[in-house]
């Protein structure tokens, strides 16, 4: 991971594509780029981990996503946080991190739904997840509290091995997502599906040929259009799944197309490129 916090996220566009000077991947956000509207709500964030979780059981936490990167839209965007914890989530530390998440929630109209994650820093900062979550952490995660783990981690270029390890395992998702699917009773669950089903397809696509690329992106539609360029047959297609990550709908048929017709292809296209993810516990 890069510690260098001095370049900014590259677009598609971009001369550096994502990238330091070096030719490492440049962490994407930083507090200086908060919008001055969720300002609020990174502060309120801030206290009420550390009152929450105290230093007995925090090491870090971190903000990701649109906010840090400057690019979030009020009563739209949500509050993205990584709690790096000095031992493994318990029961009750996830029973905080969900009171934390209701409550910023209900406090700030400016964010539209409240997500925490939690780990322990020594699987953070593992061998098995070093091109995963430490890569993560490292360029996608923008401090908040407590000591940057980005000092502990090595520094990334956009790799195969980057590719393999961060989305390796779309085929594995596919089966619980059909389930899902079938199981969906309301609109609020399939647009909910929808939404985490087209992201995650875009970013699949767009680490297939990331190394090809050579950079770093994480706008949906540069992703999508990069993509493109190396798969024009199934560039319709990811555009679409693009357009439907950013404003998520409750279409059967078009949850469908990305569960049983772009994501199966795509899944083992990516294993017969990069091969798959290390296996997890």
């Amino acid at each position: 991971m890069t510690t260098n916090q001095g370049s900014s996220r590259g677009s598609s566009q971009g001369t550096d594509r994502g990238l330091d000077r070096d030719g490492y991947i440049a962490r994407e956000g930083s507090l200086d780029r908060v919008p001055a509207e969720f300002a609020p709500v990174v502060q309120a964030a801030r206290e009420r981990i550390a009152g929450a979780f105290g230093p007995e059981r925090l090491h870090s936490a971190y903000l990701y996503g649109s906010i840090p990167r400057g690019t979030a839209v009020p009563g739209t965007s949500d509050l993205d946080l990584l709690l790096a914890l000095h031992h493994g989530p318990t029961a009750a530390d996830r029973a905080d991190a969900d009171a934390l998440e209701a409550a910023l929630d209900a406090g700030f109209a400016q964010v539209d739904g409240v997500g925490v994650l939690l780990f322990d820093t020594g699987t953070l900062l593992g061998d098995l997840e070093r091109h995963d979550l430490g890569w993560f952490v490292a360029c996608l995660c923008t401090p908040l509290l407590g000591e940057d783990l980005a000092a502990r981690l090595p520094r990334y270029r956009p790799t195969s091995l980057l590719a393999r390890e961060t989305n390796g395992d779309l085929g594995l998702a596919l089966p619980g997502w059909r389930e899902r699917a079938s199981a969906a009773a309301t609109d609020a669950e399939l647009r909910a599906l929808t939404h985490v089903v087209a992201r995650r397809v875009v970013r699949t696509g767009f680490t297939l040929v990331m190394p090809g690329w050579g950079g770093w992106t994480s706008d949906l539609t540069a992703s999508a259009e990069v993509f493109a360029a190396h798969y024009p047959g199934r560039a319709d297609q990811m555009r679409r799944a693009a357009a439907t990550a950013r404003t998520p709908g409750a279409d059967r048929a078009a949850l469908a197309v990305l569960i049983d017709d772009l994501g199966p292809w795509l899944a083992a296209e990516y294993a017969a490129v990069h091969g798959p993810k290390a296996p997890r516990p």
